[in-house]
């Protein structure tokens, strides 16, 4: 695989591909197709699961382009220089708005995934990283033996709707409401245009639940 000389974003990009924009976030993410998330693709046959009616399997998501753009990033993550690649990239992105989010659509696949994902947060200090997962064992192996860097909050996802918090490694969470009290703070983006706004809660760990409303 032919390794390149990497400084600006174009550069990066014959290397990751791309950055998603997602509307409602306040800067870049980066995401996979939701039909390769391990756990979610269960739950998206479970009624009444966060998965059930996944946003990230229709809309915009079902484009030709944005398929096409999901599967070749979710390829060039295996390229070698791809930690080097994100981290200009994510550099270039962020110079104004210093937030990222992963899993716009998808989810990790891997311990060796989340460890390239941390060794990022360690190269970008300055910048706040959200990462929301549902998989538990993941996570779970990549914290026995390593240490979490601070500018990464993982947020534990509840995997039902109304369900409570899941309690996990003592990380942060997030849950969907329905027809129950929701948990913690409350996703204020329905009440200002489906957009985060200046709202950056789900980046910090000591907002101990986020509570999205099921719509």
């Amino acid at each position: 695989m032919e390794l390149v000389q990497i400084k600006s974003y174009k550069d990066a990009q014959k290397v990751m591909v791309s950055l998603s924009a997602p509307s409602k976030m306040p800067s870049a993410s980066w995401s996979i197709p939701a039909q390769h998330c391990k756990v979610g693709a269960k739950l998206h046959a479970v009624k009444g699961s966060i998965c059930h009616g996944c946003y990230a399997r229709k809309g915009m998501y079902v484009f030709p382009h944005v398929k096409d753009a999901l599967n070749a990033r979710e390829v060039a993550y295996d390229h070698p220089q791809w930690v080097e690649a994100m981290t200009v990239a994510i550099r270039v992105k962020t110079k104004t708005v210093k937030y990222f989010r992963w899993f716009d659509s998808g989810d990790l696949q891997s311990i060796e995934m989340l460890e390239k994902i941390a060794q990022i947060a360690c190269n970008l200090p300055d910048v706040s990283f959200w990462l929301p997962t549902k998989e538990y064992a993941i996570v779970g192996a990549y914290l026995q033996g390593n240490t979490k860097p601070s500018n990464l909050t993982i947020r534990a996802s509840a995997y039902m709707v109304d369900q409570k918090p899941p309690k996990l490694f003592g990380l942060p969470t997030s849950t969907v409401d329905k027809d129950k009290p929701h948990y913690g703070l409350h996703c204020p983006a329905p009440e200002q245009g489906g957009e985060c706004g200046d709202c950056r809660n789900c980046w910090n760990p000591q907002v101990e639940n986020v509570s999205y409303h099921k719509h």
